[in-house]
């Protein structure tokens, strides 16, 4: 082989490893969050950018975390029907997946610096929590994905925090910098009934992967909120997460007043439906990748229409 073949090679298993088809997660609440604050006349387009940027690296620095402490604690094995995970592969070496989980985390805080100058004392503190918790998915002594907490954990961070994170530091960005409080109309109600659709969508995409390797997740004691439910109940919360992305714009219209443009991402709903049969109706890797694929790209579309929606309206 080639040296370009190796180098190709290896960029290739770390993208590999990055797992970029989940970065609409990490996309989709900035989206909203920016779409919400052009409504509301408070769009700063550094500071939107500035958070994508640390978002996406804490769900980079996330997959890294995955794949290294799920191949070490034994929980990825060779029946499971996921995603190639190359610590678990053999293709990169542990502790180089180790390393870049510190260097990804490590540029998020970096990143995060200029969001502090502009949110204060509230942006250190989520910003530091949420790396913590990206870590901790799988990681540290109590990993949260291992002991059903994993759901909450992405409802929380990827959904909440995470939209709502956006809405204030663009607000914030027109009052005094290095707040050691929250500014006044920084953080609203329609911010964080904007972020739960994002929640649930964000958590779907997780409920579709663990209902895939539940059994697999059983066997190597890993004990997903899926392990715990089971098929039937796991598919009622991946039907109760996307209800409520489609329950929270008919909240916006019929009891916040906002006009009839809120509705647009009822246009995905065809989409979501068909999704959502899969995931009722099969547990095998080869129908649920697709679907969880689909889920994410659901949640990419959902995110640009409710942002869209948002502004006309």
């Amino acid at each position: 082989m080639s040296t370009a073949e190796v180098e190709m090679s290896r960029t290739k298993a770390w993208v590999m490893a990055a797992r970029p088809q989940t970065l609409p997660a990490a996309a989709a609440p900035i989206i909203v969050g920016t779409g919400l604050a052009m409504a509301e006349g408070v769009f700063a387009p550094i500071p939107a950018l500035m958070a994508f940027v640390g978002a996406a690296l804490i769900q980079v620095g996330t997959n890294f975390a995955n794949d290294y402490y799920d191949a070490i604690k034994g929980a990825d094995t060779d029946d499971r029907d996921g995603f190639t995970r190359v610590t678990q592969a053999g293709i990169i070496p542990a502790e180089r997946v180790k390393l870049a989980t510190i260097v990804t985390f490590g540029l998020a805080v970096l990143s995060g610096t200029y969001l502090v100058y502009v949110g204060g004392l509230p942006i250190l503190v989520i910003g530091l929590v949420s790396v913590l918790c990206g870590w901790a998915y799988t990681g540290g002594p109590y990993p949260l994905g291992y002991h059903g907490l994993g759901d909450l954990f992405v409802f929380v961070f990827f959904g909440i925090v995470a939209v709502v994170g956006t809405y204030y530091v663009q607000a914030a960005s027109f009052a005094e910098p290095l707040a050691t409080s929250v500014p006044q109309g920084t953080i609203t109600r329609e911010a964080v009934l904007a972020s739960l659709p994002i929640a649930g969508l964000s958590t779907a995409i997780l409920v579709v992967n663990n209902i895939r390797d539940r059994e697999t997740d059983a066997e190597t004691g890993k004990r997903t909120l899926a392990v715990r439910l089971g098929y039937r109940w796991s598919r009622i919360e991946y039907t109760a997460m996307v209800g409520l992305a489609y329950a929270v714009p008919v909240w916006f219209w019929l009891v916040e007043g906002i006009g009839l443009g809120v509705l647009l991402p009822f246009l995905s709903l065809p989409y979501a439906a068909f999704t959502a049969r899969t995931v009722w109706t099969r547990t095998d890797g080869e129908a649920l990748n697709p679907a969880l694929e689909a889920t994410g790209k659901l949640l990419a579309i959902y995110a640009l229409l409710f942002a869209a929606g948002l502004v006309i309206a």
